[in-house]
């Protein structure tokens, strides 16, 4: 009998239809069935010896929520039936059920980045409680309660370069960890393993098989400082074990995220996704993407859009689509760019809100800018080549490598924002939705010659279950400081680098700690709610709290 191994993961949604994912132990058919009598059924594809399916669920009502069951072969998987001979248990948690927007409902974003596994319920955790497991909790004590309509997992959902002791036990078992790439993963084996780590926690579980997520990746989903710069490639490259970590890489995002990003339209239209289908075994298929995907970042997109009513979100992949040579360093190759643009562009005036996800800030504390653009400079040689060597250090061990560390992608994304936040048709907001730096905060925009009509903001989170050292703490709140800023200008007179084409303040934060963002979106109106983990004394469960609410728009 076929076995629910992860999932079901609720991925797209919209008022009609969605997608549900799961991997099964065996080749099968699975099906999904709403208690609407709406539902579907596909066969399993198989790649490296694991079967998955993206069921696609059609005939749904707008504006409902209906409980679903999913089946393998026949035989009920989820909920997950009592054991054979053991008395029956209620489950601490509801229905899983697919919620259709109606077309005047609120829309409600919840947003995050950088979730280390949960340890075991019983085993200390070192970073904290998980926001994600606070949030699974609140919803399944409030089912008719406030829920956010879509997640936005913005990077790090597994850390292949750190992993927990108990996956490097189970590494151990496999290899010998001190030939490299020691206790970060191989392969793809090992990938599945972190998944299976991360998202087979109770509450994650049900939590992703109830709200429907958008994900893309950071560096830690491969490795942290990912495509930092040129020679950090080639040294990678001449490692005896990189090239099977970024293809397992690549292949386990293509299968646990990224197929769940796409509508039933894209996944009918994939060619990959279809070829995956139509074999057997889709390995060599799936491998030869990640290997044309490794040679020529143009090859794949890894970006994609989705419109939830009068809400526009554009997920921004600011990791595989670089350009790395220094003469013509960007955040984005030239085809990435043209369809960030065609997105933001399409149809003015159709949507009131525009959300660029990137998991990268546009928008950083004022010195790390600064030091970001001067390292860059002396990268490409503007103080000779003693200067250009010490940039690359500088580079690579402070992590220098956000949108600040390519000006030119950083002066387009600007140009970008102002054009489609003025006029009669701009939207009401423009946000950049962000995390990886272990902290949160909100900055403002301002343009030297006039801003846009809308309201253009940076909104970082991060981490939803992380930490983050003191030195970095400190460091994070003295780069918003005036004595940073005045500092910063004497690095970027020394790099001979350009001000940037926008100013910012920061209003919010920086707040430390795992923690969620949530935006409401109603009209021209937008809410942002920021709230982390408590554990009341006494010991409670931990448990949401606010510690930031704010309008950006709109009454």
């Amino acid at each position: 009998m076929a076995g629910l191994r992860l999932g079901p993961l609720l991925r797209y949604a919209d008022s009609t239809s969605a997608t549900v994912w799961v991997e099964a132990s065996r080749p099968c058919a699975a099906e999904v069935r709403c208690a609407d009598g709406s539902g579907s059924s596909t066969r399993t594809f198989q790649v490296a010896g694991h079967h998955y399916a993206l069921i696609p669920v059609t005939g749904l009502a707008p504006g409902t929520a209906t409980p679903y069951e999913v089946f393998l072969d026949g035989a009920r998987v989820w909920p997950e039936p009592d054991a054979p001979d053991a008395p029956a248990a209620p489950s601490p948690f509801p229905p899983s059920v697919i919620r259709t927007p109606a077309g005047d409902d609120d829309v409600r974003v919840a947003f995050g980045s950088c979730r280390w596994a949960a340890p075991a319920a019983d085993a200390h955790d070192p970073v904290g409680p998980d926001a994600l497991d606070s949030l699974a909790t609140r919803i399944a004590a409030d089912p008719e309660g406030e829920r956010p309509d879509v997640l936005l997992l913005l990077g790090d959902q597994v850390y292949a370069d750190e992993t927990s002791d108990a996956t490097q036990r189970w590494l151990a078992a496999r290899r010998d960890l001190d030939e490299p790439p020691g206790t970060g993963v191989a392969d793809y084996e090992e990938y599945t393993h972190l998944y299976y780590e991360s998202w087979l926690d109770p509450e994650i579980r049900w939590l992703l098989s109830t709200v429907p997520s958008c994900m893309i990746f950071d560096d830690h989903d491969v490795i942290d400082d990912w495509n930092t710069s040129a020679s950090w490639l080639t040294d990678m490259r001449a490692t005896h074990w990189w090239r099977e970590r970024l293809l397992s890489g690549l292949m386990s995002y293509w299968v646990y995220q990224h197929l769940g990003n796409l509508s039933p339209a894209e996944l009918a239209a994939d060619p990959l996704y279809a070829a995956v289908c139509a074999t057997p075994d889709g390995t060599d298929a799936l491998r030869d993407f990640a290997c044309r995907a490794d040679a020529d970042s143009a090859s794949a997109r890894w970006s994609y859009r989705r419109d939830f009513g009068r809400v526009r979100l554009v997920m921004v992949d600011s990791r595989a689509a670089r350009v790395l040579e220094e003469g013509d360093r960007s955040m984005l190759d030239p085809g990435e760019a043209e369809w960030l643009r065609a997105q933001v562009l399409d149809e003015p005036g159709s949507y009131d809100h525009l959300l660029v996800g990137t998991s990268l800030p546009w928008l950083l504390p004022h010195l790390v800018h600064d030091v970001e653009g001067w390292s860059s400079a002396l990268c490409r040689g503007e103080r000779g080549a003693r200067w250009a060597r010490f940039g690359e250090w500088l580079r690579r061990k402070a992590d220098l490598e956000h949108w600040a560390a390519f000006p030119s992608s950083f002066a387009e994304l600007t140009d970008l924002f102002a054009q489609i936040g003025t006029g009669p048709q701009a939207p009401a907001t423009v946000l950049v939705l962000s995390g990886d730096v272990h902290h949160a905060y909100v900055a403002e925009t301002r343009w030297r010659d006039g801003s846009p009509d809308a309201r253009v903001l940076q909104l970082t989170c991060s981490p939803v279950h992380n930490s983050v050292p003191l030195s970095m703490r400190v460091g994070f709140r003295f780069g918003w400081s005036a004595a940073a800023r005045a500092l910063g200008r004497r690095f970027r007179r020394h790099g001979r680098s350009a001000r940037p084409p926008v100013s910012w303040r920061k209003t919010g934060g920086p707040w430390f700690g795992n923690q969620l963002m949530t935006l409401t979106l109603r009209g021209r109106s937008a809410r942002l709610r920021l709230e982390q983990v408590r554990t009341a004394q006494g010991g409670t469960r931990p448990h949401l709290e606010t510690v930031m609410e704010s309008r950006l728009s709109g009454s």
